[in-house]
Protein backbone atom coordinates (compact mmCIF):
# COMPACT_ATOMS: atom_id res chain seq x y z
CA UNK A 1 0.00 0.00 0.00
CA UNK A 2 0.93 3.30 -0.58
CA UNK A 3 0.04 6.93 0.29
CA UNK A 4 0.82 10.26 -2.20
CA UNK A 5 0.08 13.71 -1.02
CA UNK A 6 0.74 15.86 -3.47
CA UNK A 7 1.50 19.91 -2.51
CA UNK A 8 3.03 22.74 -4.36
CA UNK A 9 0.22 23.51 -6.11
CA UNK A 10 -1.34 27.18 -6.71
CA UNK A 11 -1.71 30.55 -8.79
CA UNK A 12 0.70 31.87 -10.84
CA UNK A 13 0.75 34.35 -13.72
CA UNK A 14 1.50 33.14 -17.52
CA UNK A 15 5.38 32.48 -17.92
CA UNK A 16 5.71 31.64 -14.39
CA UNK A 17 6.86 28.35 -12.86
CA UNK A 18 5.89 26.48 -9.84
CA UNK A 19 7.05 22.97 -8.57
CA UNK A 20 4.72 20.16 -7.67
CA UNK A 21 5.51 17.69 -4.95
CA UNK A 22 4.68 14.35 -4.48
CA UNK A 23 5.27 12.53 -1.20
CA UNK A 24 5.01 8.92 -1.14
CA UNK A 25 4.50 6.54 2.30
CA UNK A 26 6.12 3.27 2.45
CA UNK A 27 9.23 1.39 2.01
CA UNK A 28 8.78 0.34 -1.04
CA UNK A 29 8.75 3.86 -3.35
CA UNK A 30 11.64 2.49 -5.54
CA UNK A 31 9.79 -0.21 -6.74
CA UNK A 32 7.30 2.10 -8.48
CA UNK A 33 7.25 3.94 -11.72
CA UNK A 34 5.63 7.45 -11.33
CA UNK A 35 3.64 9.45 -13.33
CA UNK A 36 1.60 12.66 -12.93
CA UNK A 37 -1.86 13.39 -14.57
CA UNK A 38 -3.93 16.38 -14.77
CA UNK A 39 -7.27 16.75 -14.95
CA UNK A 40 -9.29 20.24 -16.30
CA UNK A 41 -12.83 20.82 -15.39
CA UNK A 42 -15.38 19.59 -17.94
CA UNK A 43 -12.03 17.11 -19.17
CA UNK A 44 -10.87 13.51 -19.05
CA UNK A 45 -7.66 13.10 -16.87
CA UNK A 46 -5.07 13.56 -19.00
CA UNK A 47 -1.24 11.70 -18.83
CA UNK A 48 1.37 14.89 -18.08
CA UNK A 49 5.05 12.68 -17.47
CA UNK A 50 6.17 9.44 -16.32
CA UNK A 51 9.32 8.08 -14.55
CA UNK A 52 11.23 4.98 -13.90
CA UNK A 53 11.44 3.11 -10.87
CA UNK A 54 15.51 4.72 -10.45
CA UNK A 55 14.91 8.11 -12.92
CA UNK A 56 16.92 6.56 -15.77
CA UNK A 57 13.62 6.84 -18.35
CA UNK A 58 11.33 9.88 -18.50
CA UNK A 59 8.22 10.33 -20.50
CA UNK A 60 5.80 13.76 -21.81
CA UNK A 61 3.17 14.20 -23.78
CA UNK A 62 3.64 16.63 -26.15
CA UNK A 63 1.80 19.90 -25.27
CA UNK A 64 4.66 20.00 -21.74
CA UNK A 65 7.54 18.75 -23.32
CA UNK A 66 10.65 21.50 -22.92
CA UNK A 67 8.76 23.48 -20.17
CA UNK A 68 7.90 20.75 -17.89
CA UNK A 69 10.59 17.99 -15.78
CA UNK A 70 9.84 15.26 -13.65
CA UNK A 71 12.19 13.70 -11.45
CA UNK A 72 12.71 11.49 -8.55
CA UNK A 73 14.25 11.15 -4.86
CA UNK A 74 13.72 7.72 -3.69
CA UNK A 75 15.89 8.54 -0.38
CA UNK A 76 12.97 11.33 0.13
CA UNK A 77 10.35 9.20 -1.07
CA UNK A 78 9.44 11.77 -3.25
CA UNK A 79 8.52 12.80 -6.68
CA UNK A 80 8.73 16.41 -8.35
CA UNK A 81 7.28 18.34 -11.51
CA UNK A 82 8.57 21.43 -12.58
CA UNK A 83 6.75 23.13 -14.48
CA UNK A 84 8.07 26.37 -16.22
CA UNK A 85 6.87 28.82 -18.95
CA UNK A 86 3.46 27.77 -17.79
CA UNK A 87 0.12 28.51 -20.17
CA UNK A 88 -3.53 29.54 -19.20
CA UNK A 89 -4.46 25.94 -21.09
CA UNK A 90 -2.05 23.98 -18.07
CA UNK A 91 -4.77 25.06 -15.66
CA UNK A 92 -6.04 21.69 -13.88
CA UNK A 93 -5.78 19.78 -10.58
CA UNK A 94 -2.78 17.70 -11.06
CA UNK A 95 -2.28 14.51 -9.31
CA UNK A 96 0.61 12.21 -8.76
CA UNK A 97 0.07 7.90 -9.33
CA UNK A 98 2.20 5.28 -8.39
CA UNK A 99 2.52 2.42 -10.84
CA UNK A 100 3.76 -1.29 -9.40
CA UNK A 101 6.98 -2.29 -11.40
CA UNK A 102 9.63 -0.43 -13.25
CA UNK A 103 8.22 0.77 -16.61
CA UNK A 104 6.56 4.26 -17.21
CA UNK A 105 3.49 4.10 -18.98
CA UNK A 106 0.68 6.72 -19.87
CA UNK A 107 -2.12 4.99 -19.44
CA UNK A 108 -4.15 6.00 -16.26
CA UNK A 109 -5.59 2.64 -16.01
CA UNK A 110 -1.96 1.22 -15.29
CA UNK A 111 -1.36 3.06 -12.22
CA UNK A 112 -2.07 1.36 -8.76
CA UNK A 113 -2.40 4.32 -6.25
CA UNK A 114 -3.65 7.82 -6.89
CA UNK A 115 -2.80 11.25 -4.64
CA UNK A 116 -5.88 13.97 -3.77
CA UNK A 117 -4.26 16.63 -6.63
CA UNK A 118 -3.40 19.74 -6.18
CA UNK A 119 -4.88 23.06 -7.98
CA UNK A 120 -2.45 24.79 -10.63
CA UNK A 121 -4.10 27.90 -11.88
CA UNK A 122 -2.26 29.88 -14.49
CA UNK A 123 -4.11 33.17 -15.07
CA UNK A 124 -3.27 34.96 -18.33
Amino acid sequence: QVQLVESGGGLVQAGGSLRLSCAASGRTFSSYAMGWFRQAPGKEREFVAAISWNGGSTFYTDSVKGRFTISRDNAKNTVYLQMNSLKPEDTAVYYCAARTGWHIAPDPATYDYWGQGTQVTVSS
